[in-house]
């Protein structure tokens, strides 16, 4: 290679080295200016110097959006509420198509009379006809008569024990149904429910205290056939409490997703609700301003809804572990200017005109402000 060629050939690498280096340069440059520009793009305000850091927000009910679907499949028979009422824990909501599970009930139940009756005649003293005079037999030795006269009266209270549960159990199914017809006198109702569990967990208690004691006799196969039945019959009646569907909280009702006649899964809510007493912000705050935040900060919120007004908050919960932002990537794909960011709740005081699901900035002000 002469000198000349040498020579060009060097002036040629070094320029492609430069351009290699250029292009690795511009792509860390944009990718660097793409977190800076999401970062920058935050909302922030001209008074910016007043804020530790912002962070984009939804506000919600104090309790957080619940979302209720149906525990098993079936069809909508009746929808017991509309959007915005108000409803007390335990109130149903929607019924499923009940029909055949009330059957089986009706079915378990005279399955449990049939088998209370056989054990009744079987546990009654039974009259013995006359028989003819026979030899007096030696006396039995007196420790085995009262062993066998202890195990009768320990089998008897077995037997109440076991009568008095089921009757309170009944006594909570006819309590809960009153309670669910009531529109007027809700109160009475849930004492009554009140007083009817009470008296079901004393039966519980005072049943296990006798199967307990070690000298209680097994039951016999009349007794034990009683309380399958019974097992049978609370089996259904609680696969029919399952097709209706009840408010886990005390709120407003803030969706409703069914209609009648429609098929509910478990796949999409039926209905979502809230308790609106208080809302809050949940806010999703860059994790690069996580050491800036601490519980009990005040906060200032502001939406595009009502420009001009500050509603004031106060930190309540910061989340213990960092995650992808979901607010401003609807869509859930991954960009490389993506953030990830951590949860914090943020109590509001005075939230007034705010409305649940609007997307708010939160300010959050150094500490003392």
């Amino acid at each position: 290679m002469t000198p000349r060629s040498l020579t060009g050939w060097k002036t040629k690498s070094a320029v492609l080295g430069a351009v290699a280096v250029a292009l690795a340069l511009a792509v860390l440059a944009a990718r660097t200016g793409g977190q800076e520009s999401a970062r920058a793009g935050r909302p922030e305000s001209a008074d910016g110097k007043r804020w530790q850091t912002v962070a984009p927000g939804r506000v919600e009910p104090i309790s957080g959006t619940i979302k209720i679907a149906a525990p098993v499949m079936g069809v909508i028979a009746q929808l017991l509420v509309k959007v915005d009422d108000k409803v007390f824990a335990g109130e149903p909501l929607i019924r499923l198509v009940d029909t055949e599970a009330r059957a089986r009930l009706a079915a378990a139940e005279a399955q449990v009379a049939f088998r209370l009756r056989a054990r009744n005649e079987e546990s009654a003293p039974a009259a013995s006809p006359a028989r003819p005079a026979r030899p007096a037999p030696r006396p039995a030795p007196a420790r085995r008569g009262e062993v066998a006269a202890v195990n009768v009266d320990k089998a008897a209270a077995r037997r109440r024990a076991e009568d008095a549960l089921a009757d309170a159990d009944k006594a909570v199914m006819e309590a809960q149904a009153a309670l669910d017809k009531a529109v007027v006198d809700i109160e009475p109702a849930r004492a009554v429910l009140a007083r009817a569990r009470e008296r079901q967990q004393q039966q519980k208690a005072e049943l296990h205290r006798i199967e307990a004691d070690p000298s209680t006799p097994l039951p016999t196969f009349a007794e034990g056939q009683v309380n399958v039945a019974r097992a049978e019959a609370a089996a259904a009646a609680a696969a029919i409490e399952r097709l209706t569907i009840r408010a886990p909280i005390a709120g407003t009702v803030l969706q409703v997703n069914g209609k009648p006649g429609e098929l509910a899964g478990n796949a999409q809510p039926l209905l979502v609700i809230g308790d609106m007493s208080a809302l809050r912000v949940r806010a999703e705050l860059d994790e690069r301003d996580l050491g800036e935040i601490k519980l009990g900060q005040p906060a200032i919120i502001r939406a595009d809804a009502f420009r001009g007004r500050e509603f004031a908050g106060k930190v309540s919960f910061i989340a213990p572990i960092v995650e992808r932002a979901r607010i401003n990537n609807a869509r859930g794909q991954r960009n490389v200017t993506d953030v990830d960011v951590v949860e914090v709740l943020v109590d509001l005081a005075q939230p007034d005109a705010l409305t649940v699901g609007m997307k708010v900035d939160v300010y959050f002000q150094p500490n003392g402000r």
